[in-house]
């Protein structure tokens, strides 16, 4: 099982943009194909956004928060 803090760090290294109009489905799609596409580790994900906020911290900050509110509405809706 996986955390929030764990989906929103594969979120983030998706292609998906806190602009993008994005329904709940369409974020545990990117979320589930991402986590396929790093055989299931999240910890690749998590080194990942580790580098993106060393090398933009002002942009990062912003996209994680995107990223934790995405997937915590997106799966709220398979927990109910």
């Amino acid at each position: 099982m996986f955390t929030t803090t764990d989906l929103a760090q594969v979120l983030f290294v998706t292609t998906l943009q806190p602009s993008d109009e994005l329904s709940p489905s369409a974020i545990r799609e990117a979320v589930d194909e991402r986590l396929c596409a790093c055989g299931g580790d999240p910890s690749w994900c998590a080194a990942f956004v580790a580098q993106e906020a060393g090398d933009h911290p002002e942009t990062y900050v912003r996209r994680m928060r995107w990223a934790l509110d995405a997937v915590a509405d997106a799966y709220a809706l398979t927990a109910a």
